[in-house]
């Protein structure tokens, strides 16, 4: 049922995880960003495009956020990941709607009678939250591309061959020692003898969130103790550490083949984790250059899965997958990053590989079958921490097919749904930029100069400018268009303290004040894990400190009445902590989980303590304010334009426009009911009508 005067029929959200107001008003004075400086000029918005995000700078709660119109401390989703009840060090998967405590808009939306499409929406929209047939969603269950969680079966893969190479070797990143999950501390000597193959493969003895994320889309709780800067998504672990399985292999002169050309040179490919070979044939070009190659299935077949010409994405090769013990039909990408003209070395990049026939994330069903045959099959995902310029470009080659790919869903689901309301989430800009954007100031660890990643993120930006621009028409066709983010991302001015890391406990800053205490072994030695017996509290998941208190934690030692003393104390050994190098404080603010309240943040599924670090010392985001600032004209807070059908055109507001805000200005201009627990209010001094 209708409520109000509808002043648009057909709503689009454009949501681009990670995007930076600040880095868009630059790019658009620059003239470098086309058609997102023809949505602005068209448009009502700041001049700045700040849209004033949620707390804390993280995925799901300010998605979820932008989907409800209720902050995080109502809505429940307070972090990437939640705290399991009674075990403060571990942390559990938290893109569950059922989780959620708001009402979605997009209830409202199908309740009324509007065909809405939720897009990879990764805050409150999987599972599907109406049984309405006007709603349709494609996943939503985690952050990357959609199905990512669900339909990926094998990782993105780097192969190197050479000719000084012994034999063939797969590298897998689970290798472990006695130490700790997920630790490597030994690779194969053979993988570091080989030149220039060998860039790019080096993987450090770091944590790998990757892992621990997998484990929590899994459902499994996790535990992941962040010791320093160098772990977690720690500033250095851009430096050398490279989150990807390899596989490296000799290059001979090609024989047995049942086709191979004069003079083409052979190599092994090893897939899923060394549990499938295929076999590749370089291949020389008319002037005797290689510049090719081609990968079989084996030396018999005379027909190539993939002829990868150097430099050049090829795009959905279909391939057998092999995953926890069962066979998969699967798409993946295939690029040829490097070749010596003499064949002598190759690199190798291939995408992770994505189920063809998973539908498990779809609703209705009946769209998986549709979407593959009429737009294609579903793209996998790309973030390799690695300062490789080779790889960075296969990244952005990987999210080129995932942009086209959305663009054609959307195309497809208005022309053949009738879909009037979109919900959409591309998660392009964040994942990129996880891998650079910590080197946009070099703190000592840069392999290139400054510029060398300004010019990623310009290129990182200009793609989304082409995605923009594909869907410019339906402004023609009396659409409204919102676009949006969760968050940006800041460059540090200086190496983090070890505390604010999103991935797990974050142990150094709260061990070197004394409130979290390692045990030791026989030797006296500490060893990476928490003593209960001495630790009186812990921080985690980005922003919050949990007090070991008894009654409450199994290992409790805190006695309830001294909880505020205690709390107090913390705040006050944080405030009064100095950065080794600055000698200044690193946290802007500390709060207790009531006095939190006050930015929408806190609440049952808070810790004890909220914290924030200060400008200059952040990580990518999470532990900031959503007002700081980065080096390289970067920050933290999420952009807003909107343009189209019921708002005016080319005004700008001074109105400080919040997250909680886009709901309820969708639903006024879609003449529909305001979700339950929406807190926010219409932007009415942008509706093209008096409000």
């Amino acid at each position: 049922m209708l409520r109000n005067k509808v002043l648009s029929e057909k709503m689009m959200v454009l949501g681009v995880d990670g995007m930076d107001p600040r880095l868009t008003r630059k790019y658009i004075d620059e003239g470098k960003v086309p058609n997102l400086k023809k949505l602005v000029e068209a448009g009502a918005q700041r001049h700045d495009l700040v849209m004033l995000g949620a707390q804390p700078t993280v995925t799901p709660p300010q998605w979820t956020t932008l989907a409800t119109g209720a902050n995080p401390c109502v809505h429940g989703i307070t972090q990437f990941g939640r705290c399991i009840p009674g075990k403060i060090n571990q942390n559990g998967y938290n893109v569950d709607s059922r989780l959620c405590k708001a009402e979605p808009a997009w209830n409202c939306f199908v309740e009324a009678g509007k065909k809405t499409l939720v897009f990879h929406w990764p805050g409150g929209a999987w599972p599907p939250t109406s049984d309405s047939e006007n709603l349709f969603v494609i996943d939503g269950s985690a952050p990357g591309s959609v199905g990512s969680a669900a339909m990926q079966i094998d990782t993105e893969l780097i192969v190197g061959a050479g000719s000084t190479i012994p034999e063939v070797t797969f590298i897998t990143r689970e290798i472990t020692d006695a130490v700790a999950p997920c630790v490597i501390n030994k690779l194969p000597d053979n993988v570091l003898q080989a030149s220039d193959t060998a860039v790019g493969m080096r993987m450090s003895s770091k944590l790998d969130e990757q892992v621990t994320s997998q484990l929590q889309a899994a459902g499994q709780d996790t535990i992941n103790l962040i010791m320093n800067d160098n772990e977690g998504f720690g500033t250095r672990a851009g430096d050398f550490r490279q989150n990807l399985n390899t596989a490296v292999s000799p290059i001979k002169e090609a024989t047995n083949w049942a086709s191979a050309p004069a003079g083409a040179k052979e190599f092994t490919v090893l897939l899923c984790k060394g549990m499938i070979r295929r076999v590749g044939l370089i291949l020389p070009n008319e002037k005797g250059v290689y510049d090719s190659v081609a990968i079989y299935k084996s030396k018999k077949e005379t027909t190539p899965l993939v002829v990868c010409p150097l430099g050049k994405m090829v795009y959905n090769v279909v391939d057998e997958v092999i995953f926890e013990e069962k066979n998969y039909t699967a798409n993946r990408h295939y690029k040829l990053m490097k070749l010596n003209e003499d064949g002598s070395e190759l690199k190798l990049y291939i995408s992770a590989a994505m189920d063809m026939n998973c539908d498990t994330v779809i609703h209705p069903k009946r769209l998986k079958i549709a979407l593959n045959e009429n737009v294609g099959p579903f793209p996998p995902q790309s973030q390799m921490y690695t300062q490789d310029a080779d790889m960075q470009d296969a990244m952005i080659d990987v999210w080129d097919y995932v942009i086209d790919w959305y663009v054609k869903v959307i195309h497809y689901m208005i022309e053949n749904e009738g879909i009037d309301i979109i919900f959409s989430h591309l998660h392009s800009v964040d994942f990129v930029e996880h891998t650079f954007i910590r080197h946009m100031k070099d703190i000592g660890f840069n392999q290139h100069d400054e510029s060398v990643y300004a010019f990623w993120m310009e290129r990182l930006y200009q793609q989304v400018d082409r995605y923009v621009g594909d869907l410019l028409h339906y402004l023609d066709e009396d659409w409204t268009i919102m676009m949006t983010a969760d968050h940006a991302q800041v460059a540090p001015s200086h190496i983090p303290p070890a505390a604010g890391d999103m991935c797990g406990v974050n142990v150094g800053l709260m061990k070197e004040l004394g409130y979290t205490v390692l045990q030791k072994d026989e030797n006296g030695n500490e060893i990476r894990k928490i003593d209960w017996t001495k630790t009186r509290a812990i921080q985690s998941q980005g922003n919050d400190i949990y007090i070991n208190l008894k009654g409450r934690e199994p290992q409790g030692i805190v006695d309830p009445a001294d909880q505020y003393e205690l709390e107090e104390q913390i705040m006050t050994d944080l405030y009064n902590y100095k950065h080794p190098d600055t000698q200044k404080r690193v946290i802007a603010m500390a709060l207790r989980n009531k006095d939190a309240i006050l930015l929408g943040y806190g609440g049952p599924t808070a810790g004890d303590i909220c914290i924030w670090i200060a400008e200059g010392y952040n990580y990518d985001h999470t532990d900031s304010l959503s007002t700081t600032y980065g080096e390289g004209s970067t920050s933290s807070s999420p952009i807003f334009i909107a343009v189209g059908k019921g708002l005016k055109k080319g005004f700008e507001t001074d109105r400080i426009i919040r997250q909680v805000d886009l709901v309820p200005t969708m639903c006024v201009m879609g003449g529909v009911r305001v979700p339950a627990q929406c807190e926010g209010a219409p932007i009415y001094q942008i509706l093209a009508e008096e409000f």
